[in-house]
């Protein structure tokens, strides 16, 4: 990338960065959208700015009706929250599309934002949530609404040396409720075909006060039902209106043929799927399928004190100190392999596709190709090289073997780096659950099934280990 890299670690000195490095600059948090365009050379910034030190950025919280969110918390951060799934269900639902838990550990709800395609997830609940977001530069604070944010294709109200520091919204309420529906092509690691958000406010009487309809993959950005949220306004929802409103919905929408669906299936789809979401919210079935403890492929673990970086990596790589000269522009892969000489982690698609380089940063699964070497700087760094203990090969290691779940292998490290993981964060997992931890992997052979297998085998010998350990304790 040959680009110099500065790393704030308070949000003062981000902001400073910002302003003398302006027009040169362009800011780093969770990387995931930011690396991809790097590594396609689509990005001609001379510097880049990693802001992902700074913690006092890095929040979620109620403050009194309000649900704030900091501008580096991430879909993971949100996720983990316990008031997440009744404070903010639609955010919440739309965090869970996003990529894989590879990705949701590392990208920032803000990035979302800024990034500004209308195939974003977290658009449309966060524009159906009435949320506004408030920008930071050398000049002072100001708060916008999100419906004034977005001022066209992947282009966005923030003025140059801005950040976004916070995204606050109204808390969601029994009176108060809304979902997030998508439509994609696969399970996991998707772009929306269509996505909306519905929210509605009820009156006592149980009619409809107000709604907000949020429309995304329709439009050159995420765009607002209008017409559909004025006529809901006093009905209620019963099957025929949903339906009306549906169809109303739809005329909202401009979209466009392109290689996920046409402009035609696009309209044809988008009233079915507005009226049954209006349906699960008259219905209080608005969370069905959501899970009470989402994957997130993290784990706590001890991080050092941020610290600047002027070019020179020290992290603990696999329990061992190193220092790691000259990576500033690099991602923690090419460091990985090139530099500490780890090769066991692969590159296989370097832009967060496949899962070949899943490493471990200070106890999360992430894709290595989309962290800067700079952002592992002070950190924990476990790769499959370190995955195997003093006293012989991880479970799940043997379990692979056992099983046979090994075939070309290419893939083998990353699946065993996010499958470990899970049976770190949760020894008797589900098949959902495994299936949920390996959904960021793509295994080129078509193995998943043995891999599986060897999952739920670990899993179930782990817990079985512990209920032994436990026995001997009492």
């Amino acid at each position: 990338m040959a680009r110099r890299i500065i790393r704030p670690t308070t949000l003062p000195a981000a902001v400073a960065a910002l302003r003398q490095e302006s027009g040169r600059a362009r800011i780093v948090a969770g990387g995931t959208d930011v690396l991809v365009e790097l590594q396609r050379k689509a990005d001609p910034a001379e510097v880049l700015i990693d802001v992902s030190a700074i913690d006092e950025l890095r929040f979620v919280r109620r403050e009194g009706d309000d649900v704030v969110l900091g501008g580096l918390a991430t879909y993971n951060d949100l996720l983990a929250w316990p008031p997440a799934r009744g404070a903010a269900l639609p955010l919440v639902q739309a965090a869970l599309e996003v990529g894989a838990p590879q990705i949701r550990a590392r990208a920032t709800i803000a990035g979302n934002l800024v990034t500004a395609s209308p195939a974003n997830d977290t658009i449309a609940p966060l524009l159906a949530l009435g949320a506004a977001v408030t920008l930071v530069s050398a000049s002072g604070e100001r708060t916008i609404p999100l419906d004034a944010f977005f001022t066209g294709f992947r282009q966005t109200a923030l003025a140059p040396g801005e950040l976004i520091r916070a995204i606050r919204f109204p808390a969601l309420s029994s009176s108060r409720r809304g979902v997030f529906v998508k439509l994609g092509l696969r399970r996991a690691q998707a772009i929306s075909v269509v996505s909306l958000a519905a929210l509605v406010e009820f009156a006592l009487d149980a009619t409809v006060q107000s709604a907000r309809l949020a429309l995304g993959c329709v439009a050159p950005t995420v765009i607002r039902a209008e017409p559909a949220e004025r006529a809901l306004a006093g009905a209620r929802l019963d099957a025929r209106t949903c339906a009306a409103i549906g169809e109303l919905a739809a005329r909202s929408a401009r979209p466009i043929d392109d290689v996920r669906g046409s402009a035609a299936y696009r309209r044809a789809v988008l009233g079915g799927l507005v009226a049954d979401a209006l349906q699960r919210i008259a219905e209080h079935r608005e969370a069905d399928g959501v899970p009470e403890r989402p994957v997130l492929l993290q784990t706590q673990a001890a991080r050092a004190e941020p610290a600047e970086f002027d070019g020179t990596l020290f992290a603990t790589i696999n329990g061992v100190p190193r220092r790691l000269a000259n990576v500033g522009d690099k991602t923690l892969l090419a460091a990985l392999r090139d530099d500490a000489g780890l090769t066991g982690t692969k590159e296989g698609c370097a832009e967060g596709e496949c899962g070949a380089c899943t490493v471990w940063l200070d106890g999360a699964a992430v894709m290595s190709c989309l962290v800067l070497a700079s952002q592992a700087h002070g950190a924990q760094v476990t790769t499959i090289e370190g995955l195997a203990g003093d006293d012989g090969l991880h479970p799940l290691q043997d379990a692979y073997i056992a099983h046979g779940a090994v075939q070309c292998g290419f893939c083998i490290p990353g699946m065993l780096m996010a499958g470990a993981k899970l049976l770190d964060e949760r020894p008797a997992a589900t098949t959902a659950e495994a299936q949920t931890a390996i959904s960021g992997n793509i295994c080129r052979c078509t193995g998943y099934r043995k891999i599986l297998d060897a999952m739920q085998d670990a899993g179930e010998r782990r817990a079985a280990r512990r209920r032994e350990i436990d026995a001997v304790r009492r």
